[in-house]
């Protein structure tokens, strides 16, 4: 009986083949799933961005200003190029920002070590009071929608953002390169 393959012993226990992955979802792309999708943004940013404005409207303050208040404080010691480049905004817009902010004793610059003529911003005490109280109430805001929401759907939100920046941005949130888009 050569020739003739034999089969091998099972042995008592069946072993089931690896279960398949579920099939990858097919995602709408229509144009009404599209249109959704930006009322969600639009809305969203409003209640994310209307608990700071409240704030920043009793001090005569704006959006820019607290863009630039979140930078400086989560980079002390920031250029004002590399503000710029984050914020992806005119000189003379920036210079109206930071004059104001510097005016009302939030932000601090000191020359560069180095190079004098760079200009180094940092949150004074006053300013980093006043980023902590927006960056509260911001974050109640998404603490309460992340909570309804479940941790799948908050990695959802991160994985779409993400997908919505420039691999500039990418790299400042991960911490690997400057937010300008190289």
């Amino acid at each position: 009986m050569t020739g003739m393959l034999k089969a091998k012993p099972r042995g008592d226990r069946f072993v089931p083949p690896p279960k398949l992955p579920p099939p990858t979802p097919v995602v709408d792309l229509s144009p009404a799933e599209m249109r959704l999708a930006q009322d969600l943004l639009f809305f969203g940013y409003r209640e994310f961005t209307s608990v700071a404005d409240k704030v920043l409207e009793e001090l005569g303050l704006g959006r820019a200003h607290h863009r630039a208040l979140h930078f400086i404080g989560r980079n002390p010691g920031i250029t004002v190029s590399d503000l710029l480049a984050i914020l992806r905004i005119t000189k003379q817009s920036l210079a109206r920002v930071l004059n104001a902010l510097i005016d009302q004793g939030y932000v601090a610059q000191a020359p560069g070590f180095e190079d004098r003529r760079l200009r180094l911003l940092t949150l004074t005490d006053a300013g980093q009071a006043l980023e902590q109280r927006l960056f509260d109430a911001q974050r109640d805001k998404l603490v309460q929608a992340w909570c309804e929401a479940g941790p799948q759907a908050v990695e959802g939100f991160q994985t779409v953002m993400r997908a919505l920046m420039d691999r500039g941005a990418r790299a400042y949130i991960d911490g690997t390169g400057p937010a300008e888009d190289a």
